[in-house]
């Protein structure tokens, strides 16, 4: 099987021929080529392939196994048993392959092939003795050749061309439908795109039938039982247990590196993280230059670094560990302990308030952190000092904002503990607890909450029913339940959470703080900002005498009372307080801080609800690229503010820019996120609405109705981001003029709306809202106008006078006795509008303009009846 390999084959005639055009190379011209690279990667399966295509070309092709000088001499002897059979039977070996050198000088054109040549100097008396034709050699050595041929680095496959292989061996002869290529593309990453490993898969798989996925999940299991392969000696461990066996006879230090290199991730392993692990500093170079000789390593660039190839540590993870000193010792996995020495003898000494330094140093090794606590073996000792090696370095990802990439720490760290310490020690619960809130910020409430819930019962059990650990328990289960929408179970659970610190820690106790801004975040989230309001601003009013006017906490209290201004339609002191909020988040966290891009975000999205695009868009790009720097292109965070943007672009009617923005943001949500994440929900749920704005209905719809069936199935029947799903799909039906789906759906959005978030939640009187747009739209005023009044009544109520939702619902009610004909009401109506918006939005907001022209139709309507004859413009109804 020979796929992926034309380039270098084409490349290696040329190196042999010198580039000419000659079929036959010239008598007593010699010319010599080495194949170079890792066991596995396909050196002597393109020397072989060059042999065969090349075959007509030759007078003799002979392959030389070329592992030592004795192998040489041997496979030499044997070109006169094959020649000469009845002179070889009167010779002695060594004097065969005399006569066999004898014969090649005396006839050209022949190709010699010594393959796996492990020392280049085993080979330079031939090339020096046999002229007239080519040498071609194949070595796992990259060095050593510089004075006997050129030599060609052979990489990995490419991965389509790797998949193909991988393909034609799974399944010889039969169509490969997309999900079996699809399998075969995530198992040759996996196995590095190494041809030896693919061909072997690949064989196992075919044989036995099993799927390629689930040779995948076995991978470590099945890597020494192919049993297709021809000899023991063909299979990837025995390779490289012969690789290893020469080299622990050279430098035993080699092998100890590589086996801990093992356990570390593959790429840019620092030199100075293995330094713990050498006795000096020359040690550790000549061992790594061992390594690099047999092309077990390759290094960085800069050669401060080292590459290890993914299925070389593979095979060395699944070598049978060593003996136990005792019965009661587990076997340690050959490298483990010294992995994990390693990295603890490197880490930085802190993980927050850290120098440009001390981050440059974490981000070198956390990749390696990562790798060990994601390669534990099953039956590995416990350490508590493994245990806080993985606590350390997650905390120092939660200080950076990347709490949702701490999961694999956080579980490992909980493993070990669990093992060392017990179930219920105080570092175990609140390892479990720190790793459930790693799940909410991922996400992944499903898995989030039931934790929680089992801390907090364990921590009432252990610690009590008001320890502040408990305490802090109680408030993260009731967070995440609100973020699973359920308000009913979250608002009472803060309510007694605050009640016990005030009682227990005092009314003005950092914690205690904390429990009263999320409450008030909670009636927030619930509509009630009557509550909210005075709640947030009595807790940044306590925060700014306790923690003063600039602490982290005071700064997130500012923004979110600002938050909630906004929430109310106050935009005049939402604006300005977000404004001074980020001048004081820049001033104390850095400008390009989380915190600090998250509340540069709030501010352009204050912007945007006031209409002030021209402001909104350049802060909300300036915040993108500032994201895409500080926390990387894929960060829940970057993947908020690309998605903010996209909206920001649909709002100024620039679809252009806005739908491909959405696009790739729902690309990247489902790649980091996963596919029914509520982000990645949210995400594909704007796409739709940007496909709907752009008219394009045929995409809108069946995208609407996939994002709310998986609501449906993921966050349940009745949560706000389903009803909310729900809703929008009512609107598409409704674009389409598909008012008998529309209609019901919208029936039942608002039913569900009333008995989950109440009747007077602003959710549910959007709902209402726009069931009554339904109505007229269907022609049915007798329905709508009863219900715009309803929903107008209870907004000026809930949301005050001059909220914007107060005042669509006003417009809204206009356009309704418009259409009825009640130009008597709709004027004044559409007037009053009019004069509220210009003062609470501003003369040039888009509303305004909408309800300056709404007021104009309705004007020309009234004097086309005192003049018959005059058309009446369509009136331009604001949702």
């Amino acid at each position: 099987m020979f796929i992926g390999r034309e380039t270098e084959l084409s490349a290696l005639r040329d190196s042999l021929t010198g580039g000419g055009s000659a079929a036959v190379v010239q008598p007593q011209r010699t010319s010599a080529q080495t194949i170079s690279g890792l066991g596995g990667v396909g050196k002597s399966a393109l020397a072989l392939h060059y042999a065969t295509r090349y075959r007509s070309h030759y007078t003799l092709v002979w392959w030389i196994t070329a592992d030592s000088p004795e192998s040489i001499l041997t496979s030499l002897a044997e070109i006169t048993q094959r020649l000469c059979p009845h002179t070889a039977q009167t010779l002695e070996p060594d004097q065969r392959a005399a006569w066999a050198i004898t014969w090649l000088q005396a006839h050209p054109d022949w190709l010699l092939i010594f393959d796996n040549v492990e020392n280049p100097e085993h080979l330079g008396p031939y090339l020096g003795t046999l002229a007239g034709g080519h040498h071609l050699a194949t070595s796992r050595r990259a060095t050593g050749w510089q004075a006997l041929t050129p030599v060609v680095s052979l990489g990995l496959l490419p991965p389509d061309k790797a998949t193909d292989l991988l393909c034609t061996i799974a399944f010889p002869g039969a169509t490969v439908d997309s999900q079996q290529r699809q399998a075969a593309k995530r198992l040759a990453h996996d196995l590095g795109y190494l041809p030896l490993a693919l061909e072997q898969a690949g064989a196992y798989a075919h044989r036995t039938g099993i799927d390629l996925d689930t040779y995948r999940a076995h991978l470590a299991l099945v890597l020494d039982e192919n049993r297709d392969a021809p000899s023991p000696e063909q299979t990837i461990a025995r390779i490289w247990d012969h690789t290893l066996n020469d080299i622990i006879g050279r430098d035993p230090l080699a092998v100890t590196l590589l086996q801990a290199m093992a356990w570390l991730a593959p790429d840019n392993i620092p030199r100075t993280l293995l330094e713990p692990l050498a006795p000096h500093t020359i040690a550790l170079n000549n061992a790594l230059g061992e390594l690099h000789a047999y092309n077990m390593i390759a290094f960085t660039t800069d050669r401060q670094g080292v590459t290890v190839h993914r299925l070389v540590q593979t095979v060395l993870r699944t070598r049978t560990p060593a003996q136990p000193d005792s019965d009661d010792t587990k076997p340690t996995p050959p490298g483990r302990t010294e992995a994990e020495q390693a990295v603890r003898n490197t880490l930085p000494g802190a993980y927050q308030d850290l120098s440009p330094d001390d981050i440059a140093a974490w981000e070198h090794l956390l990749p390696h952190i990562l790798a060990l606590a994601e390669t534990t073996p099953i039956d590995n000792a416990p350490s508590a000092d493994t245990a806080d090696t993985y606590y350390q370095a997650a905390q120092y990802l939660y200080h950076q904002g990347r709490d949702a990439h701490t999961i694999p720490l956080r579980t490992a760290t909980l493993a070990q503990y669990e093992q060392v310490l017990g179930d219920t020690h105080p570092n175990t619960l609140s390892s479990r607890h720190n790793l459930a809130l790693a799940y909410e910020s991922a996400g992944d409430l499903a898995r989030a909450i039931p934790l929680l819930e089992a801390t907090l019962a364990q921590s009432e059990q252990v610690l009590g029913y008001t320890h502040p650990n408990t305490l802090s328990s109680r408030n993260n289960l009731a967070a995440a339940t609100q973020s699973a929408g359920d308000l009913a179970r979250a608002i009472p659970l803060l309510e007694a959470t605050l009640a016990q610190r005030e009682q227990v820690l005092g009314a003005t106790h950092p914690d205690t703080l904390t429990s009263r801004n999320n409450l008030a975040r909670a009636y927030e989230s619930a509509g009630d900002l009557a509550r909210a309001i005075p709640l947030l601003e009595a807790t940044l009013a306590q925060r700014e005498q306790v923690l003063g006017n600039t602490h982290p906490d005071t700064l997130n209290s500012r923004n979110n009372l600002a938050r909630a201004y906004e929430s109310a339609g106050d935009l005049a002191r939402a604006i300005p307080l977000l404004e001074a909020t980020l001048a004081q988040y820049e001033q104390v966290l850095g400008a390009t801080h989380p915190d600090t891009l998250s509340s540069r975000n709030n501010l352009a999205g204050a912007y945007e609800s006031a209409g002030d695009l021209a402001r909104a868009i350049p802060l909300y790009e300036a915040t993108l690229a500032q994201s895409e720097q500080v926390l990387g292109n894929t960060h829940p965070d970057t993947l908020t503010s690309r998605n903010n943007l996209a909206y920001a672009y649909q709002s100024a009617g620039d679809l252009a820019r806005a739908i491909p923005l959405y696009e790739a943001t729902l690309a990247q949500c489902e790649q980091v996120l996963g596919d029914t994440h509520p982000s990645t929900l949210y995400s594909r749920n704007n796409l739709a609405a940007a496909f709907q704005s752009a008219g394009d209905l045929a995409r809108a719809i069946p995208l609407l109705e996939a994002t709310l069936a998986q609501c449906e199935q993921v966050l349940g029947d009745t949560h706000p981001s389903t009803l909310n799903s729900r809703n929008n799909l009512a609107a598409a039906y409704q674009s389409a003029g598909d008012l008998a789906r529309a209609i019901p759906l919208l029936e039942a959005t608002l039913a569900q709306s009333e008995q989950v978030l109440g009747n007077t939640h602003p959710s549910t009187l959007t709902s209402r809202n726009n069931l009554a747009y339904a109505f007229q739209s269907a022609g049915d005023l007798a329905r709508a106008i009863p219900l715009y009044e309803a929903t107008l009544a209870q907004r000026e109520q809930v949301l005050g006078d001059t909220h914007p939702s107060t005042l669509n619902s006003r417009n809204n009610l206009a356009t309704a006795y418009q259409s009825a004909g009640d130009l008597a009401r709709a004027i004044p109506l559409l007037e009053a509008t009019l004069a509220q918006r210009e003062q609470v939005l501003g003369d040039t907001h888009p509303d305004t303009l909408n309800s300056r022209n709404n007021l104009a139709h309705a004007r020309e309507a009234a004097a086309a009846i005192q003049q018959p004859g005059t058309a009446t413009p369509a009136t331009d109804s604001d949702r």
